[in-house]
């Protein structure tokens, strides 16, 4: 079975009540179209445009599931009086007899039999043991919703009863929406309709009474999650005004999530009692019926393709944009020259397609600003990346400067010199990294754009230091004494940090030379040397004497 999505703006909503669609402009998104052939310089193109399946009864393509299985009434078989009148008991359920029987396909047949098909559970036998029953509806495919999720109850509506959705398959549940008729009793939460949002509380999830209060059986039967009214908040009351809610759903990523589903539970609670006490002698009065559930949607496929197939019992996406997935949701193998995006509603009217472009096809189509011409395509991230970036770049798209490294300012993104070398100082900084200005990162003690000056109270020693000696580890050298712990009051012939540089060797010509202005330096006296003087003084005159 195979169902076409088409989509103009006026097919958009026809979810949304007719009485609307006449006032939409014409002017006003079209997203029905993917791609057209159009005449240009370099002859016949296609035009690319977003685009999205047409809004249809979903209804019609899912699966259903009862917990507990054993839940559905007529077997074996059992006999039911009416809520209202507890004497009038002709109402038979028998799951061998198709007249009787009320399995949970009848939720979803087209109604025009009378009397109405519906599903039952079976009565409130078990009283006072809680009548819990969820009912899981599951599409395998991740569903937009358009229009008001609407329950129709046969027998009541449920005084106690929360309608749940699954982004994940069923893996994991949120709530949409909590009925009671008492919801500080039943689940502790102030009641609330739609109509007490606003725009910055649209997704807030609330507990309303509206469904759930009296004897409601005879006048209105249906239990509803207000899609529409949520649509309102942004778009004006009688959705006037639908740029700006496709500009909320392009740019606010929760909102479009509110609105996607893969599963929807209903989580029926308590049955409908029409009283504020339960008539345990007639149990039978009691029990879950709906005959119909509509959720109308459309298949979600990123805005890359306007029809879906309903092939297999699964639903998927007919992928345009050179896209692929049952969501659309990757570039197809060989069109993988940027990273996937899904399209875009912006600028209205024809959105934005961001298609999928072939691999190595040009430093451009890499996007890498001029500074590669490699991209590398990562499957497990679904991304492009480029390779080997020039010019002192990195990153996805060459878009950074490596360590050590800083945005030249002045530059532009695709200007070879982009990035400007830090040059911190490799004594006062703490690495060779700076921030965004060129400022590097300072040791303690040190300061200026590169870490090269130091502040008051410190001395440079391949370093800015902040205690250059001290006077009991008597670090200054040659007789020097320590002055404050920050530098040493060295005597007058030697010099440096610590005075452990003679003076002479840091002046030209040293202590000897005619213009130092010093006597040259005796050393001391060797005793040996004197002995050994006196000893060879001594044989001399021996030998003179012979």
């Amino acid at each position: 079975m195979r169902f076409q999505f088409a989509l103009t703006l006026q097919a958009l909503w026809t979810a949304v009540c007719q009485a609307a669609m006449q006032h939409y402009p014409a002017a006003w998104g079209h997203y029905d179209v993917c791609k057209s052939q159009v005449y240009s310089d370099e002859g016949l193109t296609w035009d690319y445009m977003a685009c999205q399946p047409e809004a249809a009864d979903m209804t019609q393509y899912l699966k259903v599931t009862l917990d507990p299985p054993n839940i559905t009434c007529g077997d074996p078989p059992e006999t039911y009086c009416a809520l209202e009148n507890p004497y009038m008991c002709n109402n038979e359920c028998d799951a061998t007899t198709e007249e009787l029987a009320h399995p949970p396909e009848l939720m979803f047949d087209i109604e025009g039999r009378n009397p109405t098909t519906f599903w039952q559970s079976t009565s409130w036998k078990k009283y006072p043991k809680a009548l819990l029953v969820n009912i899981t509806l599951s599409w395998n495919k991740t569903i937009e919703l358009t229009d008001d999720i609407v329950l129709t109850f046969e027998s009541g509506r449920p005084e106690q009863m929360v309608l749940e959705k699954s982004l994940d398959y069923g893996r994991s549940w949120q709530p949409y929406q909590f009925y009671a008729t008492d919801c500080l009793d039943a689940f502790t939460m102030e009641p609330k309709t739609v109509h007490d949002l606003t725009q910055h509380t649209l997704l807030d999830i609330i507990c309303t009474e509206d469904y759930s209060r009296g004897y409601v059986w005879k006048y209105d039967k249906t239990v509803r999650f207000e899609i529409k009214d949520r649509f309102a908040l942004f778009a004006g009351p009688r959705l006037h005004n639908m740029a700006s809610l496709y500009g909320q759903l392009d740019t606010t990523k929760n909102l479009r999530d509110f609105f996607t589903i893969t599963d929807l539970r209903i989580r029926l609670l308590r049955p409908a009692t029409g009283a504020t006490m339960v008539d345990e002698n007639n149990l039978s009065r009691y029990f879950y019926a709906i005959s119909d559930i509509k959720v109308q949607g459309r298949c979600k496929c990123n805005l890359h393709a306007n029809s879906c197939v309903f092939d297999k019992e699964k639903l998927s996406c007919e992928c345009e944009h050179n896209t692929t997935g049952p969501d659309c949701g990757r570039c197809k193998r060989n069109y993988q020259g940027r990273a996937w995006s899904a399209g875009s509603y912006l600028p209205i009217p024809k959105g934005t397609a961001n298609t999928c472009i072939p691999n190595n096809i040009g430093p451009v189509n890499c996007e890498c600003f001029g500074h590669s011409n490699r991209c590398s395509y990562i499957e497990l991230l679904n991304t492009v990346i480029c390779v080997s970036c020039k010019h002192n770049t990195r990153g996805q798209h060459c878009q950074l400067c490596k360590l050590g490294f800083y945005r030249n300012a002045s530059a532009e993104l695709d200007d070879e010199n982009v990035c400007i070398e830090c040059n911190c100082n490799p004594f006062g900084s703490v690495s060779d990294r700076c921030n965004g200005t060129g400022f590097c990162i300072c040791k303690e003690g040190t300061t200026g754009p590169k870490c090269q000056e130091c502040l008051p109270g410190y001395l440079w020693d391949d370093g800015c230091k902040s205690r250059v000696c001290d006077n009991e580890l008597l670090r200054c050298q040659n007789g020097g004494v320590c002055v404050n712990n920050v530098r040493c009051n060295c005597p007058s012939t030697y010099t440096g940090v610590l005075c452990e540089k003679s003076r002479c060797e840091s002046e030209l010509g040293g202590c000897g030379g005619a213009d130092s202005g010093h006597a040259p330096m005796t050393p001391p006296s060797s005793p040996r040397l004197l002995l050994l003087l006196l000893l060879l003084g001594s044989a001399l005159l021996r030998a003179a004497s012979c």
